[in-house]
C-alpha cells in the first residue's frame, strides 16, 4: 500500500460567520496525480492555504508525511505554484535561469556561492517544462504559459516530493493546454512527483490524473479518476449547484467542467 503524502483529518474552516470547510477528509498517496474541482468559492484554495501552512486549521488536522502540520519543518519537500502568469510583472528584470535559481534559496542560503552542480540543477529543471532553450531569456518576454512553466521548474529545482500547483494554467493560451498538462503527466510519471492541482480543465486532463476531489465545503467525492468518470450529470450537479457536464475529446485532450 502507498503511503500518504497528505492526510486531512475531520478538517473545519471558517470566515468569520461563513464556513468554507466543513468535515473534510482526504488522503493523498505518495505517486498520485490529484485533481481538485470544484464551484468558485468553494473553498479549493482555502485548502491549498491550510496544506501549506498560510492558515491554521480551526478544527481537524493535517498530516505532512506523516507529521503534524503544526510540528512540520521540512518545506523544502513541497513546492508551491500560483496564478503568477495572470499578474506577473513583464518588466521585471531577472533572466530565466536566474528565475529558476532563485527557487534554491531556501535550501542553498542566500549568500552560498552558486557552484556548478546548482547550474546544471537549474538546467535539468527547465528541460524537465521543456524551456532549456529560453535559459537566457528575460522573463518579461515569455508567454503566459512559458511564464507559469519557469516558475514550475523554479519549484522543481529544490528537488520537492510535493508540487501544488493553484489554476496553472490561467494565462495560457487555449491551444496550449493539451502540452501543458502532458508536461505535468510527465513529471508525475518520470520525476516519481506527487501532483496537486487545482483546475477547472478536468476534462483535458482526465488521461493524466489518477484522483480527483470534488470540493464544495463539503468534500463530494474522493476517489480514482475512472469513478469520477462514472458520476451522471445529477451527482456532479449537486456538486455545482447547477447542471454541470463533463467534456472530454480523447483525441486532442480537451475539456472543461461546465
Amino acid at each position: 500500500m502507498l503511503k500518504s503524502i497528505i492526510e486531512v483529518k475531520h478538517l473545519f474552516y471558517r470566515y468569520e460567520k461563513d464556513t468554507v470547510l466543513e468535515n473534510i477528509n482526504m488522503t493523498i498517496p505518495d505517486g498520485s496525480f490529484l485533481a481538485i474541482v470544484g464551484p468558485n468559492g468553494s473553498g479549493k484554495s482555502t485548502l491549498l492555504k491550510l496544506i501549506l501552512g498560510l492558515l491554521k486549521p480551526q478544527k481537524g488536522e493535517i498530516l505532512l508525511f506523516g507529521q503534524d502540520i503544526n510540528k512540520f519543518k521540512d518545506w523544502q519537500k513541497i513546492g508551491y505554484v500560483s496564478q503568477k502568469a495572470n499578474s506577473f510583472n513583464t518588466g521585471f528584470p531577472a533572466s530565466v535561469f536566474e528565475v529558476v535559481a532563485s527557487g534554491l534559496t531556501k535550501k542553498l542560503g542566500l549568500f552560498t556561492f552558486f557552484k556548478k552542480e546548482h547550474s546544471e540543477k537549474v538546467n535539468e529543471a527547465l528541460d524537465a517544462v521543456g524551456m532549456k532553450g529560453f535559459r537566457n531569456r528575460n522573463i518579461g518576454e515569455l508567454s503566459g504559459g512559458q511564464q507559469q512553466r519557469v516558475f514550475i521548474a523554479r519549484a522543481l529545482v529544490s528537488e520537492p516530493s510535493l508540487l501544488i500547483l493553484d489554476e496553472p494554467t490561467v494565462g495560457v493560451d487555449a491551444e496550449n493546454v493539451n502540452s501543458f498538462y502532458q508536461m505535468l503527466g510527465e513529471l508525475n510519471k518520470n520525476r516519481e512527483i506527487t501532483l496537486l492541482l487545482v483546475t477547472h480543465d478536468i476534462g483535458a486532463i482526465s488521461e493524466k490524473i489518477s484522483h480527483v476531489a470534488c470540493l464544495n465545503k463539503h468534500l463530494h467525492f474522493h476517489g480514482e479518476t475512472a469513478e469520477f468518470e462514472q458520476l451522471n450529470g445529477d451527482g456532479l450537479s449537486k456538486v455545482y449547484g447547477h447542471d454541470v457536464h463533463v467534456l472530454t475529446h480523447h483525441h486532442e485532450h480537451g475539456g472543461v467542467v461546465k
